[in-house]
């Protein structure tokens, strides 16, 4: 027990993801400075990533592809080195080139009530190809191969931005907290009554119910579902998940949720599980140390790998 401390809170809107961070501490004003460094921390990582701002390290990058490689800052360099890492891993099921794919062809609304035809998505995804981003060491910069490539964080970024909150905020003191990025969160330390936090698993069905529970601390979880954003065509649900491979969206998987020591890592892993499918997905997560994932498929079967207890 951990006697007069409690939990503070705070919610924003950021990256255009709904993040919370929570502090255990004894003193509010205390906490709110620390949530307010790791705020600040993830604003400032939004300004470097984003694609709606045209001086962003990321655009300055896509207007100079097939044309010039561009220098970026380190943290850049580093998260696009990992990206093309995770790539390699999930044989291009993660690929933060999809930005070429053009929002006309999915863009998931209610008007949307045939499937592109193979070959104009296949057209699309042509230039999602991590192998053509061209990373020069020496002088920290990146090249983007072919015209019209685009690169974006959709897959990474809020797990980036939530694994620094937490570092600024360990190293200004807080020795217990959770930043949860809509859902992706990494913990660490203990509750104010020396538990474990508890993790639910929402049920794909209705995001309001819980499929089943864990308690963990220091660790991170991402889920990637097509619950929250699909289309239904022909009496069949068609996720927002879009395969870098064929243009078109995965079938066959309601959630994936991955549980590992870094948001970034479970963050980036989420997607490409469910385009990679139950037993190739499995498979990898299986070759890795210290990463575990539960699926849930169309029929509600629930799936986990090797080392994982669930209640």
């Amino acid at each position: 027990m951990m006697p007069g401390r409690l939990i503070f809170k705070r919610s924003c809107k950021l990256m255009g993801n709904h993040f919370e961070l929570s502090v255990v501490a004894d003193n509010e004003s205390w906490a709110n400075d620390r949530i307010e460094a790791g705020i600040n921390e993830i604003k400032r990582i939004e300004k470097l990533l984003t694609t709606f701002s045209d001086d962003s390290e990321t655009n300055q990058i896509n207007q100079q592809a097939g044309i010039a490689p561009v220098k970026v800052s380190a943290e850049t360099f580093g998260l696009i080195r990992r990206s093309i890492r995770i790539s390699e891993l999930t044989q291009g099921a993660f690929d933060i080139t999809y930005g070429s794919i053009d929002k006309r062809l999915w863009n998931f609304d209610q008007k949307m009530t045939s499937l592109p035809d193979r070959d104009t998505a296949q057209k699309m995804v042509r230039l999602i190809n991590f192998k053509n981003i061209i990373l020069n060491e020496h002088e920290c910069s990146v090249f983007l191969r072919e015209a019209g490539m685009r690169i974006g964080f959709g897959g990474i970024g809020k797990g980036y931005a939530a694994e620094r909150a937490k570092q600024i905020m360990q190293q200004q003191g807080v020795i217990s907290g959770v930043v949860n990025a809509s859902g992706d969160l990494t913990t660490w330390g203990v509750q104010p009554d020396g538990k474990k936090w508890t993790l639910g698993i929402a049920n794909p069905d209705s995001s309001h119910d819980i499929f089943s529970y864990m308690n963990i601390t220091d660790m991170a979880v991402a889920t990637s579902g097509n619950y929250e954003k699909f289309v239904m065509i022909g009496g069949k649900k068609y996720s927002h998940t879009i395969s870098p491979r064929t243009g078109l969206p995965v079938t066959g998987i309601k959630s994936v949720t991955i549980i590992t020591t870094n948001a970034e890592i479970a963050d980036a892993m989420a997607t490409p599980v469910m385009i990679m499918g139950i037993n190739a997905g499995l498979d990898m997560v299986n070759q890795i140390n210290g990463i575990e994932a539960v699926i849930i498929d169309d029929d509600n079967r629930l799936y986990t790998s090797k080392n994982i207890n669930i209640k």
